[in-house]
């Protein structure tokens, strides 16, 4: 029987979840100037705090503003935040040894909110094990790797759901495995390469209940957020919830979780075609074409990096420039590009990021492989009007991304801009052939992987593989340009 507090703690959240819902799937001709914003969870805020103080503190060296907002209280907010208050300071700044003695004091370890969990479906050496694979060393490695599972397989602990306003960790519902370091929680697109590899480890089961975990999200908010913490709600990450339940029906062949995923997958797939994520663009002939962008629901600096944002901000000249930034760097954040010149007006200059005004390939390739794997699942259950208005859908999507992004004189798809002075709530652009960015990124040729490689024998997609063909032995990391800067 949950306990009262997780149920206050859970509906606060279905009730916060609506409204962030609604506000984004609002008239998109509405009120710009304000535009999205989130309102603060109490606890969350108290640790930005902290973090902030820690800084001042214990100073920049090796500092890891991410850690102060994992920590798990061992107390009420109410009391930590009273002694909290009662903190002595030199200057401004608490001592070290208060501060050092205040955290061992009222907090418990990072990482503690989560415990180890046996996987059951782990065997040393499973059937069917990469038989392909003959190579004594090559089988031994593998299965090295193979290994790791154990050491990455968790569970949320009971003081998360007994006690959830003490924790910024989400009470997932089923174990979880978590990327390792200090990416102690589940994220969302990490879990798709998660779920590939489970899926040949022959831990279908495990491969279920990540799944399972990241459907449970769109129960909560709506969408897959970018990680398992209350800080993370304001954004997702690239889209490939589909694609992981499509892997494991292919495995297993399991009709009744897929046909429990596919309305929540559906629920997922609005979330990236409504709202601020949806760009309506008109082609040169008046035919007008849906699209998406990343959009962060936020205009303040992100918990987790909090003190960097700020610094980033400081050379602003105006609260509502730092407002936009912060809702630009989140963005890139959702992404899963954070961070590159591939966002920025200036590539030398983290302040230019314009991440909401970019329609990326990478981001509606995914989108066509979404709606092609809910065509795929809704016709495995016997929902043949669903599976047909998705192939409808991939379609539509396929013809936009040909008519905006697909370049015939460079042979690929390119990011297309928005103009500079396009509002984030405008209902409708028109399409400029020099809006295209011309810049040469991996991202570029993603949609060779989302591809309906057996329905389509587009001549766009030989002619790319001629221009990867030319390129023959270069190296990506020097030809394609990332340009990470962190």
């Amino acid at each position: 029987m949950p306990s009262l507090r997780f149920l206050f703690y859970f509906f606060h959240f279905i009730f916060f979840s609506t409204l962030l819902s609604a506000a984004m799937s609002s008239d998109a001709a509405g009120d710009c100037a304000v535009g999205p914003a989130e309102s603060s969870v109490p606890l969350v805020s108290f640790l930005q705090r902290l973090q902030s103080e820690a800084l001042k503190t214990f100073g920049p060296k090796s500092f890891d503003p991410k850690l102060y907002v994992d920590l798990p209280l061992k107390q009420d907010l109410v009391v930590t935040e009273e002694a909290f208050a009662k903190l002595q300071r030199v200057n401004g700044t608490i001592t070290l040894s208060e501060l050092e003695k205040f955290v061992n004091s009222f907090f418990g370890k990072v990482g503690d909110d989560l415990v180890y969990e046996e996987p059951k479906d782990f065997v040393l050496e499973p059937e069917e094990f990469l038989p392909k694979v003959k190579n004594p060393k090559v089988r031994a490695w593998a299965l090295q790797v193979h290994c790791i599972w154990k050491n990455l397989s968790r569970r949320v602990s009971d003081d998360v759901r007994e006690w959830p306003e003490r924790h910024t960790l989400l009470p997932l519902p089923e174990p979880v495995v978590i990327p390792g370091s200090r990416f102690r929680e589940v994220y969302y697109w990490d879990s798709y390469w998660i779920v590939r590899g489970l899926l040949v480890s022959k831990m279908y089961d495990t491969a279920k209940a990540v799944v399972n975990n990241l459907l449970w999200l769109i129960e909560v908010y709506g969408h897959v957020l970018n990680g398992a913490r209350v800080y993370y709600s304001n954004r997702s990450q690239p889209p490939l919830l589909t694609s992981m339940v499509r892997e494991i029906y292919m495995k297993t062949g399991d009709l009744v979780f897929a046909k429990k995923a596919l309305p929540l997958l559906i629920k997922e797939h609005l979330f990236w075609n409504s709202g601020f994520h949806r760009v309506v663009i008109q082609d040169l002939q008046g035919r007008e074409h849906s699209l998406s962008r990343h959009y962060a629901f936020w205009d303040t600096p992100r918990p987790e990096s909090a003190t960097i944002d700020k610094e980033s901000a400081s050379k602003l000249p105006s609260d509502s420039d730092k407002e936009a930034f912060y809702r630009q760097v989140a963005s890139a954040a959702e992404t899963g590009w954070d961070f590159s010149s591939r966002w920025m007006r200036d590539s030398s200059d983290l302040t230019t990021l314009s991440t909401t005004s970019i329609i990326p390939v990478d981001l509606n390739a995914y989108l066509y492989k979404m709606e092609l794997d809910l065509a795929f699942l809704a016709k495995k259950v016997g929902d043949a009007t669903i599976s047909k208005n998705f192939k409808e859908a991939s379609n539509a999507r396929l013809h936009a991304m040909t008519s905006i992004l697909w370049n015939a004189e460079m042979n690929q798809w390119l990011d297309y801009w928005l103009s500079s002075c396009a509002r984030d709530c405008e209902d409708k652009h028109q399409f400029d052939a020099r809006n295209q960015n011309d810049k040469i990124f991996a991202s570029n040729f993603i949609p060779l992987w989302t591809w309906n490689h057996k329905s389509d024998t587009s001549k766009h997609e030989i002619k790319v593989e001629n221009i990867l063909e030319s390129f023959q032995n270069l190296v990506f990391c020097v030809m394609l340009e990332s340009l990470l800067l962190y």
